[in-house]
């Protein structure tokens, strides 16, 4: 009797992904590197436990798809960085996935080729590449972490992580987090609300037990330990700002009354800016302002900035994209981020010591 095919009806073709050992072989992570990585990491978890009373800021391109453009960014931004690092410390915005509410490009690792092939082992090898690039340059990286095998191939260049607003609900991704080695922050929902984020910072500080993919890229039965360093991310949301005294008193409220460190950050783009980037600054501003009346819990910052100001279709002919500007969400230019957070760290730096010392 012949059976009738019952699985993989819907499959086009398997093809072949190098392992997360095999990538990591081809691309390892020099000496120097590593301590910027790791350096990154443990400055982001004083900031996190008020043992560093500077402000972070994540900053840098809504998603990365011309690597020369973005190390042209990430070089202007370590000279910035080197100049504002008594308060501000700036970590680059280094988004390869890309989550969509339907169709459109998926990321540089998902199709790094823009143009619907689809070659992710082109793109994984591509992304790990770039990261040792701004590693070198020696600035840390953020990233949001989408598809949950992909920190097994880059996770260890990376020194934070968000978890966006689509997935800060999902049991996967919460698993997830919680074995990551960085400090991750869960966005509230796209309609404002805070209790998937709060109970995923919850969940993310638990260990857990789920199937995932080992170095070697065989299916594994990973084991983890919870993630300590979990925090909040305001995004804005249901076409509202949430940045405002009284939204951050309320996100305040909830973790009080879930047990949770007081930690939050403002992502200043999203609904809190309505995506216009210009908007941006202010957001920034105020948040700064809040911090001066006394604000506590505002430990960090994000925005979206790229070299030219806006944002760009993809076209048909990739030799007419315009050189250094977003083919997702619109960005804020370099000399407005630049002037931006030279304002905020004037503001800010002889106050922010004050909060370690109150504390």
């Amino acid at each position: 009797m012949t059976h009738q095919a019952l699985e993989n009806l819907n499959i086009d073709s398997f093809d072949r992904m190098p392992s997360p050992a095999e990538v990591h072989a081809a691309l390892p992570v020099p000496d120097a590197v590593a301590e910027t990585v790791a350096g990154g990491r443990r400055d982001l978890q004083r900031i996190l436990t008020r043992e560093d009373p500077r402000l972070m800021v994540v900053v840098g391109p809504c998603s990365i798809h011309d690597p020369v453009a973005g190390l042209d960014y990430a070089q202007r931004l370590k000279a910035l960085s080197d100049e504002v690092s008594d308060t501000l410390l700036l970590v680059m915005r280094v988004y390869f996935e890309k989550p969509r509410t339907a169709t459109g490009w998926k990321g540089f690792i998902n199709d790094p080729r823009m143009d619907d092939s689809f070659h992710i082992e082109e793109g994984m090898r591509k992304a790990r590449a770039f990261l040792l690039r701004i590693g070198e340059v020696g600035l840390p990286t953020a990233t949001e972490a989408l598809d949950p095998n992909t920190p097994q191939y880059i996770g260890d260049l990376i020194s934070w992580t968000a978890i966006g607003a689509r997935t800060s609900e999902s049991q996967t991704h919460r698993e997830m987090s919680s074995g990551l080695s960085t400090p991750v922050g869960f966005k509230n929902a796209t309609d404002g609300d805070l209790a998937a984020a709060v109970n995923a910072i919850l969940s993310a500080s638990r260990p857990h037990s789920f199937l995932g993919l080992n170095d070697q890229g065989s299916a594994a039965i990973v084991r983890t330990k919870g993630n300590a360093h979990g925090h909040l991310v305001l995004r804005g949301g249901g076409g509202r700002p949430n940045y405002d005294t009284v939204s951050i008193a309320l996100a305040e409220s909830a973790l009080r009354k879930a047990g949770l460190p007081e930690n939050i950050v403002v992502d200043c783009s999203h609904a809190n800016s309505h995506k216009n980037p210009r908007l941006q600054p202010l957001v920034l501003q105020d948040c700064a302002h809040q911090i001066l009346r006394g604000n506590r819990s505002i430990v960090g910052m994000m925005v979206e900035s790229f070299l030219e100001e806006g944002s760009q279709p993809i076209p048909a002919d990739l030799a007419t994209l315009r050189y250094g500007c977003s083919v997702t969400d619109a960005c804020l230019g370099w000399d407005d981020t630049a002037a931006m957070l030279r304002e905020t760290r004037a503001l800010l730096k002889d106050h922010l010591p004050k909060r370690r010392n109150a504390s």
